[in-house]
């Protein structure tokens, strides 16, 4: 059948040929156009092989297709109305998938498959559509976006009502400065404590239930926060709102393990830092006006809102993606149908399955065991405890500093943090350009083995541009040069922190994939107790020193701290396989 069909394209084709020598050729550049497009939207999809080994009959339908196209005359209206077959939603994945995919392609790492002869139950095969590294890219990208929006609220929450703290101050009497910056860093201090015991849990449990819990006791406690009688109560809410709050951050870091393929992690890493390092810039923008206008506990009522609907859209569209969930569960269906005991997950040693006790110790202990029995996550957490310290130390003095040095009222002091926002937006932007493609690059040179540490080369980069603000904006706050000097001088600090915070992040997810949560829960609670506690310090710190000197020994801290990633890359992987840790 296919013969003829060659055979019959090719007659059709030598008469268009014959044919063309005597009339002139129609006018079909638009036609054309169309198809250039198309055939690039299509070789994007395969490799060069896949194209060579395309049918016989497929290549007659073109050569037919062609034929049709030299004789087939249309005007320029009747081509506009062709319709176009994509959905908006459609369109926009496939500009995600071809961000986040580089052009060159690391062979994927072969999952767990099952066989259950020998007992093991695992996935159905590599292309296994249950397997969430297999779901398609809008489910992927779903996913991400909902994980991302609650992960940009939780961190509004956290700075958001900074701008409010002095009418907080009028209501409640308050006249203790260090009071005050605890209030707004308090929320952060739930950060350090909520990873501990919710990542174990999703790594058990998954991650699906655990972030909706923990999402409901972040909206809760948000009329806490707005009801609040006294500080102490106001604290004290603020606190646990932060420990519901933390959820999505350290799990987010899990989903995106168990979602995408090393070479698209890095551009799903800088979505999703989008909110961790956007929130606490946009809080104060907000909050100024709120407060201003409406209250400060109007805040509080912004942020239920909020937080409410996104946690509806993700209790609504969530699926888990825990693999060793996904297979534990299967693995314990398969127990009942099939009456067979004795299946294991392939995920699990052989030998008789652990307590749910001994599970859920060891699924605690992990945080705790990466900080202390590791070297590298140690190093990697103190620098973004650092750097994430410093980042929350600005974000509760920039409010005072602007109000007093520039005479800016409350509502627009938010506005200053409009140098940071920037600085955020231009890092990731350099990020997920650069990251996934420096990966493929060093894995192909290096003969095809990816390692971690790969993630690093571009962070001492980065790094360099973080003491530079501290300089910039204290001595020109100090001065007090035009408002729009310190402003500017704040956006180095902003690309430099997104350059390091999503590298480092990556870095640990692709070091411990299976615990990718673990590892994040592990960043993320060092950093936040540095987040709390030295915005404490600020006010006696300014008063001896100045916004100069002040932040200037900033500064030298950040300008100490740059050679951190630089030994990690370099040494990283002899200290990962001399000394591993069983976890």
């Amino acid at each position: 059948m296919s013969d003829e069909k060659t055979t019959a394209a090719a007659d059709l084709e030598a008469q268009a040929t014959a044919s063309s020598t005597t009339l002139p050729a129609p006018n079909n550049t638009h036609l054309e156009v169309e198809k250039i497009e198309a055939a690039s939207i299509a070789s994007s999809d395969y490799e060069h092989s896949e194209v060579e080994a395309m049918d016989a009959g497929r290549q007659a339908d073109l050569a037919i297709d062609r034929v049709m196209s030299r004789n087939l005359v249309k005007t320029a209206s009747e081509a506009g109305t062709l319709k176009r077959t994509e959905t908006k939603s459609s369109r926009i994945t496939r500009v995600l998938t071809r961000i986040a995919t580089t052009k060159e392609k690391l062979e994927p790492s072969p999952v767990p498959e099952q066989n259950l002869d020998e007992g093991v139950v695992g996935w159905e095969g590599q292309d296994d559509p249950n397997m969430p590294l297999n779901f398609p890219d809008g489910k992927k990208f779903l996913l991400l976006f909902l994980i991302s929006a609650i992960t940009f609220i939780s961190p509004l929450a956290s700075s958001m009502f900074a701008p409010g703290v002095s009418f907080m101050n009028k209501e409640f009497h308050n006249t203790s400065t260090i009071l005050s910056a605890f209030c707004v860093s308090v929320f952060v201090l739930g950060y350090a404590v909520g990873p501990l015991l919710l990542s174990p849990l999703s790594e058990i449990y998954g991650r699906r239930p655990v972030l909706a819990c923990a999402n409901v006791t972040f909206v809760l406690w948000q009329i806490g926060c707005a009801l609040a009688p006294n500080l102490t109560a106001l604290i004290i809410f603020r606190f646990f709102a932060g420990v519901g709050g933390s959820a999505c951050i350290t799990i987010g870091g899990g989903v995106i393990a168990d979602l995408f393929h090393p070479e698209q992690r890095g551009f799903a890493s800088a979505i999703f830092s989008l909110g961790p390092l956007f929130g606490p810039v946009v809080g104060p923008i907000t909050g100024g006006f709120i407060a201003q206008r409406a209250g400060w506990r109007w805040v509080f009522w912004v942020l239920l809102i909020a937080s409410g609907v996104v946690s509806c859209g993700i209790e609504c569209f969530n699926k888990e993606t825990n693999h060793r969930v996904l297979i534990r569960r299967k693995t314990e269906a398969l127990r009942i149908s099939l009456s067979r005991p004795e299946l294991r997950s392939c995920y699990d040693s052989a030998g008789p399955p652990l307590p749910p006790r001994t599970v859920l110790l060891n699924g605690f202990m992990r945080p705790l065991k990466m900080l202390t029995m590791t070297v590298i996550t140690p190093l990697m957490s103190l620098y973004m405890a650092v750097v994430y310290g410093l980042l929350y130390l600005l974000f509760t003095t920039i409010t005072g500093v602007f109000q007093k040095q520039y005479m800016w009222a409350p509502e627009i002091t938010g506005l200053a943090y409009l140098g940071v926002g920037i600085g955020f937006f231009s890092g990731v932007a350099v990020v997920a350009k650069i990251s996934d493609a420096t990966v493929v690059r060093m894995t192909l040179a290096n003969g095809g083995v990816r390692e971690p540490e790969m993630r690093l080369p571009a962070c001492v980069m980065f790094a360099c541009f973080i003491p530079i603000s501290f300089f910039w904006y204290g001595w020109t706050a100090y001065k007090q040069v035009h408002w729009i000097v310190p402003i500017i001088g704040l956006i180095p600090f902003g690309f430099g922190m997104m350059g390091v915070f999503i590298p480092i992040q990556t870095y640990m997810i692709d070091a411990f994939p299976e615990y990718a949560a673990s590892a994040v829960a592990a960043l993320t609670a060092s950093r936040s107790v540095f987040a709390a506690v030295l915005p404490l310090a600020a006010p006696a710190m300014y008063d001896k020193l100045g916004l100069g000197w002040g932040n200037s020994l900033l500064g030298f801290i950040a300008l100490a701290m740059i050679p951190v990633p630089a030994l990690i890359f370099k040494y990283g992987k002899n200290i990962r396989t001399k000394y591993p840790v069983k976890l």
